[in-house]
């Protein structure tokens, strides 16, 4: 009855909110590109007898964006070793999502996860008919759950949160969360806090456990192109690596530039914006400073020529973030300035780069505090952002230390996926070469 009563609703604000969406596709590529896939049309390679192995039972594995799916990237790949009896695919939401899931686990086992509605959920429990669904920290969909359910598939989650912004939201309707979280068959969460609110919304006590983040585990194994082509042209620069900025961010790095450069004349910035449709803006917003920029994206097929002194290279391109943080003397990590709540500190923290974060940081409090106790990340207002990037940058024993200690904190927490991969294992009753125990 609950989730009729969810669906009417549902249904009512499709229909209201019809002539904006219709709208949004229409002048937006993001809003179109996999819709099909996204109202329930399951592509050919997923179909009944065209996945590699069609026989193999399959565990679903669903993954947002792209911080949902860097944090999976290795469990998949561990399951993948674990349980070679399974197929193991992977769904997202986003955009930038599907392309970094299809760069890293293969384009045949990726896809679009449809939208909670009754008929293209159902659309891909018939066509997957998974033995499991592995949920990446808190998308809970009432029908994507409710299909689960009816069909006794298990449902497990993996790097559960739930942050200080949302758990109110959960609480202001537990007539509809409590039986839905209550039915999750296992819940690995990132800390106690977490644990403690997902027990608080409705899941079962002794269904839910702390297995760690798995954002730890994730190690950048190989070098990106940026990478290796900054390394080979860069010779005697030193770079502030601005990375996952929202709009506001950028204003506020590129007026700081000048006060940077004065400290240093030997500086490059490199600047990554979160979101790719705002590549563009971002580029205008270079030009009108008058600033020496150019773009990652016009490395066609390598740089025409290095880096100069002061410039600032716009890192437009997706997968290269994590490996191009390597090069940083100093690492801003956005989100943090405006009120976002903030992006993973941990991408430069496990190359032993010192980390400056705004105050926004809601959504990585347990991994921002961790860093923060052990001195290795700096919190920094607006107006205090220059001085405290120029700090360590002069300081050289100083962002060092704070480097050293930031790898310590990232190596100490590691574990998460290995607990993971033992607990999806035990829910399907399996041993860690896939053989029924």
């Amino acid at each position: 009855m609950l989730l009729l009563f969810y669906n009417v609703v549902l249904m009512l604000a499709l229909v209201a909110g019809a002539p904006w969406w219709l709208w949004r596709i229409a002048t937006t590529r993001k809003y179109r590109e996999g819709l099909r896939e996204r109202l329930g049309r399951v592509p050919r390679r997923l179909r009944q007898g065209s996945l590699p192995d069609a026989e193999r039972p399959l565990i679903w594995v669903h993954a947002v964006s792209v911080g949902e799916v860097l944090a999976v990237t290795r469990l998949v790949k561990d399951l993948d070793v674990a349980l070679p009896g399974y197929e193991v695919v992977v769904s997202t939401t986003t955009r930038t999502g599907q392309a970094l899931a299809r760069e890293r686990f293969g384009a045949n086992r990726v896809f679009y996860c449809p939208l909670d509605l009754p008929w293209a959920v159902s659309n891909y429990m018939r066509a997957l008919k998974p033995s499991l669904l592995v949920l990446a920290e808190s998308e809970f969909w009432p029908n994507l759950l409710g299909g689960c359910f009816r069909r006794d598939i298990p449902v497990a989650v993996v790097n559960a949160r739930i942050s200080s912004r949302s758990f109110p939201r959960y609480e202001k309707l537990p007539i509809l969360w409590r039986p839905l979280l209550g039915r999750l068959n296992c819940v690995l969460a990132q800390s106690q806090t977490d644990a403690d609110r997902l027990v608080a919304l409705g899941c079962r006590p002794e269904r839910v456990s702390v297995a760690g983040n798995l954002k730890f585990d994730v190690r950048v194994r190989e070098e990106a192109e940026a990478t290796r082509f900054l390394k080979s042209l860069t010779a005697g620069l030193r770079f502030v690596v601005a990375g996952s900025t929202l709009d506001g961010e950028e204003a506020v790095l590129i007026e700081d530039w000048p006060r940077m450069l004065v400290a240093n004349p030997r500086l490059a910035m490199i600047l990554a914006p979160r979101h790719p449709e705002r590549f563009d803006a971002v580029a205008a917003l270079l030009e009108k400073s008058g600033r020496l920029w150019c773009r990652r994206s016009e490395w066609k097929p390598r740089p025409a020529r290095p880096l100069r002194p002061g410039e600032i290279l716009l890192l437009d391109s997706i997968g290269e973030l994590a490996s191009v943080y390597s090069l940083a003397s100093v690492a801003f990590v956005g989100g943090s300035l405006v009120p976002a709540g903030g992006h993973n500190p941990l991408e430069p923290a496990q190359f032993g780069v010192p980390i400056v974060m705004g105050p926004h940081y809601a959504n990585f409090i347990a991994i921002t505090d961790s860093l923060r106790k052990a001195n290795a990340l700096r919190i920094a207002e607006v107006e205090d952002l220059a001085t405290a990037l120029i700090a360590l940058i002069n300081d050289r024993e100083l962002a060092v230390a704070m480097g050293a200690r930031a790898i310590e904190v990232f190596e100490r927490q590691a574990g998460a996926t290995d607990r993971c991969v033992a607990a999806i294992c035990r829910l399907l009753g399996v041993n860690a070469a896939g053989e029924r125990g």
